[in-house]
């Protein structure tokens, strides 16, 4: 698939990391962010959480990774003629495709909704993210919120303890890949129909279409314990938990009959066995006695020796890492992506999710707030003394 031009107001994480995965295609990503208001700082919040990254205050380390890769320009959408701009950067550019992931409510006043700017440009595929979807046009959302909401929290944390975040932002990830997945879908749709397409992802569904392993038990009479939270346990398959060794902790899976019977075949763990144990069913009915009896066994070796005997038996297991560890894993080490700071010292980031041909793994650094602006007006065809102008009406920054 040959290079595209994306336009896309974004800010916070859903979005932005979405068009990251474009800009490591080697795609034109230019983010828009709002002109200066009276109040507050200018531009996408996130640009201020963290450690200072170079001069300046609008370049921070949280904002940094979701944005490599990326012009930004400052556009003032609430002024007609910002959405007459809008317009006609698309045209210019030839944008392929238009985010955002502002209330739907705002869409027609800001000049974005789809039918406006697809009514000129056919072709254009128009995304967008939102809490709720057009359902509840007003809604604004944030991960934690849409996880309380979309029962994650329920199923996350110890079985006597209170519901709990996941440690890391899934729900904002989760609809970043359905956005960027659905629009390359839409491209390759146009490229037979030479129509673009509107869509539409709705957090708060696309957080539920991962509710897989515990929506659908609800329809099977299910205990209420198969649907809430479970600790470090699985809620299907025994043993699978955290285990105490001399020296730290282990995890281990055992996801099937054959694989129990090949750990117990184990000299150190012989004694788990019996003849209730031989099926998942059976194990089911022995659980709190099969983990205290793990924690036993393995409490009297060092992790290294525990895992040691697990890998002999192919049972997965493995250390719990921290994120330094994780960073350092020789299967994932030569495979970072990277961006430089301004003195030209690197910053390892996390993996793409997938190895590409010809993906870019080292990108320039987040821009700087309106950065681009005047470039992107002059790649459009905008003179100097029309920029000039626009910046003096306060059309953009």
């Amino acid at each position: 698939m040959k290079p595209r031009t994306v336009l896309s107001l974004e800010q916070a994480l859903s979005l932005p990391y979405a068009t990251l995965r474009f800009a490591q295609l080697g795609w034109r990503v230019i983010r828009i962010e709002a002109t200066p208001a009276r109040e507050g700082l200018p531009g996408d919040p996130n640009r201020y959480i963290g450690a200072r990254v170079g001069a300046g205050d609008d370049r921070r380390s949280y904002f940094v990774a979701p944005n490599v890769g990326k012009q930004a320009i400052a556009l003032n959408l609430k002024d007609p003629r910002g959405h007459a701009l809008l317009q006609r950067l698309i045209d210019a550019l030839e944008v392929d495709v238009f985010c955002c992931n502002t209330v739907p409510a705002r869409y027609a006043a800001l000049g974005i909704a789809p039918e406006q700017l697809r009514a000129r440009r056919p072709a254009l595929v128009w995304a967008g993210i939102s809490a709720l979807g057009r359902a509840a046009p007003e809604a604004p959302g944030y991960d934690p919120v849409i996880q309380a909401m979309a029962g994650f929290m329920e199923v996350t944390g110890a079985r006597d303890g209170p519901p709990m975040l996941t440690g890391i932002p899934v729900i904002d990830l989760k609809a970043g890949d359905e956005l960027y997945a659905n629009v390359l879908h839409a491209l390759l749709e146009r490229a037979e129909t030479g129509q673009g397409r509107t869509i539409e992802v709705s957090m708060l569904q696309a957080a539920a279409s991962w509710l897989i392993t515990v929506l659908p038990l609800l329809d099977f009479d299910c205990r209420p314990d198969e649907v809430t939270r479970a600790g470090n346990e699985h809620r299907k398959f025994i043993p699978t938990n955290v285990y105490p060794a001399r020296d730290g902790f282990v995890y281990l899976a055992i996801g099937s009959d054959v694989q129990w019977r090949r750990l117990t075949a184990v000299p150190r763990f012989a004694a788990l066995a019996n003849e209730v144990r031989g099926t998942n069913e059976g194990r089911h009915a022995e659980r709190e006695a099969i983990h205290r009896e793990m924690a036993t066994i393995t409490l009297q070796g060092s992790a290294d020796e525990v895992l040691a005997d697990l890998r002999a038996a192919t049972i997965p297991a493995t250390r719990i890492l921290d994120i330094r560890q994780v960073r350092e894993l020789p299967l994932l080490a030569a495979r970072l992506t990277a961006t430089r700071l301004p003195d030209g010292r690197a910053v390892r980031m996390q993996p793409m999710a997938v190895e590409l041909p010809g993906a870019l793994c080292e990108l320039p650094l987040a821009p700087r707030y309106g950065e681009h602006t005047d470039a992107v007006l002059a790649d459009a065809g905008l003179h100097a003394e029309e920029i000039v102008s626009l910046r003096g009406s306060g059309v953009i920054a």
